[in-house]
């Protein structure tokens, strides 16, 4: 239904809406409210209007995100397709709205004969996202190609701002807070267009060989210890195939968890914890998940 808490705003809200439909696992419970801003102009009055306590997350393709069974009170932002714009400007510069495909985005600077920003075709998620914990994949991290940034507050505010008020790691962004990204300008270089497209089908291909492609996930579940790999610590600890409800470690990948048919967020949940206890009794070292867990068990 149209959103109608006032007549400028042109997006759809929902209410009760499941998380299951928006997230890779296809598991979670309702968001009370679920609006998808027709752009972000109409974003901005939309979160003006909201209490400053109402409860906000932000959604694009729901990768790397766990809902848990119970769901989420307060507002969801699903950012498709009202904040997906797409284009070239000069110096060799990119702009790409938050709620782009990282892949989408790799593909759309190679046709342009742009490069440097192949490595986004292996990021299973969209650019807010990938701006919000420096996703990275093959070698790149994303803000290695970020020049600034546009965010939105709870008020509604739009600001441009340069990547020196970010503190950045690996699979951490530090920013300001009640501030979340609508896009970011990244700054490429000139180069051969068809030879990034065909480093894009390379990528892509030694991603398809090595991880469970098509298969309900959200992509890498934990962040790779110093020196180390995570899915190594969990194969060598004998946890590929280890199954709790529907939810198994992948036989393809051991940092990746699968939904293998009716599994639940608490399964899932539940799977991540094992391995976390297992890994540290093995080898003394904690895992640290990547996968953001939000909301209420079910009661």
């Amino acid at each position: 239904m149209a959103a109608d808490r006032s007549t400028d705003l042109q997006g759809q809200l929902l209410e009760a809406e499941p998380m299951s439909r928006h997230t890779t696992w296809h598991v979670g419970g309702p968001a009370d409210r679920f609006y998808r801003p027709a752009g972000r102009d109409d974003l901005a009055r939309f979160l003006a209007m909201l209490p400053e306590s109402e409860p906000l997350y932000w959604c694009g393709l729901g990768s790397n995100l766990l809902v848990r069974d119970g769901g989420l009170r307060g507002t969801v932002i699903f950012l498709q397709p009202g904040l997906t714009e797409l284009r070239t400007l000069a110096g060799n510069r990119l702009w790409v709205d938050a709620g782009v495909a990282c892949a989408k985005a790799a593909r759309f600077a190679a046709r342009n004969g742009l490069v440097g920003a192949e490595f986004l075709a292996g990021i299973p998620g969209t650019m807010g996202g990938a701006l919000a914990m420096n996703a990275g994949a093959f070698g790149g991290e994303t803000w290695q190609v970020v020049d600034w940034v546009e965010t939105v507050d709870r008020g509604g505010r739009i600001r441009r701002r340069p990547v020196e008020d970010y503190a950045v790691a690996y699979r951490e962004v530090t920013r300001p807070t009640e501030e979340w990204f609508l896009g970011a300008m990244l700054q490429l270089q000139p180069g051969d267009g068809d030879a990034a497209m065909s480093r894009i089908r390379e990528l892509l291909s030694t991603r398809a060989a090595t991880q469970p492609i098509g298969k309900p996930s959200c992509g890498s579940v934990f962040r790779n210890p110093e020196g180390d790999h995570a899915a190594r610590l969990i194969e060598s600890a004998g946890l590929k195939g280890h199954r709790i409800g529907g939810a198994v470690v992948s036989e393809k990948h051991a940092n990746f968890i699968l939904n293998a048919g009716g599994a639940t967020a608490e399964d899932i949940e539940q799977l991540i914890a094992h391995v976390q206890a297992v890994v540290e009794r093995t080898h003394g070292v904690r895992l640290h998940p990547e996968v953001h867990m939000i909301g209420e068990a079910r009661s």
